[in-house]
């Protein structure tokens, strides 16, 4: 058996990706496929160290995990079966169900929000209060676009206080270091390793701490996928979670793991996203000490902000049960040590 993962290059150190070919995975009843959010990141290093060290092997699964191109589609590449499993922001997978869409979160890797407003230290931003009369770019169609003025809100500021332009992904980083604007709306797990990989330091200023506190990214998986074979999502998620915090464990290790697959990359770049991906895998509420558990509290308040600021229909009648499943679960404990096998 064969695990695979795709190979990139990074060229100009953090901004442009190209794909390069790749073993493809073995086919057959034990294979599977993951697709991530967005093109290969150091972000994404965990996923590769779950693969590399074994822990999809010891499952008896053959791994490939490939590219994405924003959590929406990774939700539809799961649905029409393109896929055999996604990592998807938890907004896009309840905005997708809301459409009728049949799928579930069963992992949860990012029991807190990743967005943020990142800007370049020194440049006048140190804090949220330093925001007034900014410039800010961000995605056009994005969710938090769409949640900006959730956050204005908490921060006692009204439209206009602000100054929003949009920019496309390709060019925010450019932009921000060009002075074009003075911060970016971003996911820092993201933007932070790659503005630091280009020479620079950055400011990041968490909405987590306005008190947005939604669920993150996590594991999709379609209905079908669950009623057919659930054994196979349960040994998957064993090894996903294993595979993910002995990563979080060994941030060097999974930075060198990362680097024979992705070209570009400095290994304090990488383990800097490592340290910020894993800084996001606790929650605050009562499941708070298991790792990838979800509770009705926590999908409620994702709905809410759907049915507010993305699109979701308001008289849709969305239940907690009909988002996430904890059943396909062994959850571990943010005190276990984890070992390779």
């Amino acid at each position: 058996m064969r695990n695979s993962i795709r190979r990139i290059a990074a060229i100009g150190g953090a901004v442009l990706l190209m794909s390069v070919s790749g073993c493809a995975g073995s086919g057959g009843k034990n294979s599977m496929t993951l697709m991530l959010d967005v093109g290969y990141l150091p972000k994404h290093a965990p996923f590769i160290s779950a693969v590399e060290r074994g822990f999809f092997k010891a499952e008896g699964i053959d791994l490939t995990v490939m590219p994405g191109s924003g959590s929406t589609n990774t939700v539809t590449s799961v649905v029409t079966g393109k896929v055999d499993a996604g990592w998807a922001d938890f907004g896009a997978t309840v905005t997708a169900q809301g459409r009728g869409v049949k799928v579930k979160q069963v992992n949860l890797l990012q029991a807190r929000s990743a967005y943020a407003v990142v800007a370049l230290a020194g440049t006048g931003i140190k804090s949220w209060d330093d925001l007034r009369g900014k410039t800010v770019a961000t995605e056009g169609g994005g969710a938090m676009t769409a949640m900006w003025p959730f956050a204005m809100s908490k921060l006692g500021l009204k439209e206009g206080d602000v100054n929003v332009v949009s920019a496309s992904s390709a060019s925010k980083i450019p932009g921000l270091l060009a002075g074009q604007w003075d911060a970016n709306l971003a996911l820092y797990v993201s933007d932070q390793p790659a503005i630091d990989a280009l020479g620079r330091k950055a400011v990041v200023l968490k909405w987590s701490d306005l008190g947005i506190n939604l669920y993150g990214n996590g594991i999709v998986v379609s209905d079908e996928k669950l009623k057919k074979d659930p054994e196979q999502v349960r040994r998957f998620n064993r090894a996903m979670q294993k595979g993910f915090l002995w990563a979080c464990q060994h941030p060097d290790d999974a930075a060198k793991d990362f680097q024979k697959q992705v070209s570009g990359y400095e290994t304090g770049t990488i383990t800097l996203a490592i340290r910020a991906q894993c800084g996001l895998n606790w929650g605050t509420g009562k499941s708070a000490n298991q790792f990838g558990v979800m509770d009705d509290a926590g999908a409620q308040k994702s709905i809410d902000v759907a049915r507010r600021f993305l699109g979701l229909n308001p008289e849709s009648n969305l239940t907690p049960k009909d988002v996430y499943s904890n059943s396909y679960l062994e959850p571990l404990h943010a005190n276990e040590t984890i070992q390779a096998p």
